[in-house]
């Protein structure tokens, strides 16, 4: 049985672009998150296309985001995505293994915090 849609909910980025095409400049609102128009210098969107029974993604960043931020963003990344797969699937094992690896990748880019 379909749960029925009761409402909608958008969420929306826009991308400036140079004249190479190339993102100079990110802004996201979103809906019910009471977001607008706040500033962003890179997102990554992946979407489950069950018609190709596979992953559809955008990677974009704009030249102002450093490589320690990039660092910093891939990191924090990886260890939602970890939490996200626990939540969705309970598999909490291999979650963790995916933390360990975050804590792995962490220290390789010394983004570790000081202790």
């Amino acid at each position: 049985m379909e749960d029925k849609i009761v409402k909608t909910s958008e969420i929306d980025i826009k991308v400036g672009l140079n004249e190479n095409n190339l993102p100079v400049a990110m802004k996201w609102s979103a809906s019910d998150g009471g977001v607008k128009d706040a500033a962003a210098k890179a997102f990554m969107l992946s979407i489950w296309d069950p018609a190709q029974n596979n992953t559809m993604k955008i990677d974009l960043w704009t030249k102002e985001l450093t490589i320690d931020e990039m660092k910093q963003f891939f990191h924090q990344t990886l260890l939602t995505m970890a939490d996200t797969f626990e939540k969705a699937t309970g598999e909490h094992l291999i979650a963790e293994d995916l933390r360990d690896y975050c804590y792995h990748f962490a220290d390789k880019m010394q983004i570790l915090p000081e202790k």
